[in-house]
C-alpha cells in the first residue's frame, strides 16, 4: 500500500505561458519537499545508480556538455549543472523524445529542518507540440508522468509510506490504487490548467482523456 493521498497533497503544480527564443511555450512546474538534506537529494537525482532505483536506468555522460539516455524513454544533453552550494543546486537538460525537443530544469533548495524542496520545470514550445495533443490532453499528458516520477522519488527518500519499485510501476499503475493516483493527478493538472486561464469544462475533458490514456481506457 502507498499513501497516495499524502503524496498528492504534498505536490504543487503550476502552468504558465512563456517564450523560448521568441516562440510561445507551455511551462509546467511541479514541486515537493523531501525529508532529506540537499546533498542526499542531489545524489538521488544525479547518480545513475540512485536514479535507477526510483525512476529508470540511465546511461551516458552525466556532466556538463555530456549526453544521457533513459532506458526506453528520453535522452538529451546536459546544458547546465550546479552541485549543492550555499543551500541550492540544479541542472538543466534537453528532453529529446519521439523526434521532439523540450527542456527540463531541476532545482533544489534547502529549507527548514534539514529538508529539501525540489522543483521540476518542463518547457515545450507550443508549435512543437503534436497537432491536437494539447487540445485533447492538456498539461496532464506530461504532467501525470512527472507526478509518477515524484512519487517514485518520495518513496525512495521516505517522504511517503509504501514501496513500488520501477519494475513494479507499470502493474501498479493499473491497480486500483494506481488508477486512483492517476485520476487525482490528472485532476490536479486540470486545476492548474484552469488557474492558468483555461475553460473549466475543456480542462476537465482533457483530464478525463489523460486518465483514459494512462490507464489504457483510451
Amino acid at each position: 500500500m502507498v499513501d497516495i493521498q499524502a503524496q498528492l497533497d504534498a505536490v504543487s503544480r503550476e502552468l504558465r505561458e512563456d517564450e523560448v527564443d521568441g516562440h510561445a511555450a507551455h511551462v509546467q512546474t511541479i514541486a515537493q519537499e523531501y525529508p532529506s538534506g540537499i546533498d542526499d537529494v542531489w545524489e538521488a537525482v544525479t547518480s545513475p545508480e540512485r536514479i535507477a532505483r526510483w525512476f529508470l536506468p540511465v546511461s551516458g555522460d552525466l556532466r556538463l556538455g555530456g549526453r544521457y539516455q533513459l532506458e526506453g524513454n528520453a535522452g538529451g544533453e546536459v546544458l547546465a549543472c550546479a552541485a549543492p552550494d550555499g543551500g541550492s543546486a540544479g541542472y538543466r537538460v534537453t528532453w529529446e523524445y519521439g523526434g521532439g525537443v523540450t527542456w527540463l530544469a531541476v532545482r533544489l533548495r534547502s529549507v527548514a529542518d534539514g529538508r529539501t524542496r525540489l522543483e521540476l520545470e518542463h518547457t515545450a514550445r507550443t508549435a512543437d507540440v503534436p497537432p491536437g495533443m494539447w487540445e485533447t490532453f492538456g498539461p496532464g499528458a506530461t504532467g501525470v508522468g512527472w507526478d509518477q516520477g515524484l512519487l517514485g522519488l518520495a518513496l525512495h527518500l521516505g517522504a511517503v509510506e509504501g514501496a513500488v519499485s520501477p519494475a513494479e510501476a507499470e502493474a501498479w499503475q493499473l491497480s486500483d490504487e494506481g488508477r486512483a493516483f492517476t485520476r487525482a493527478a490528472a485532476d490536479g493538472w486540470a486545476a492548474a490548467h484552469v488557474a492558468a486561464g483555461a475553460d473549466p469544462q475543456a480542462a476537465q475533458a482533457a483530464a478525463d482523456a489523460t486518465y483514459g490514456f494512462y490507464t489504457g481506457q483510451q
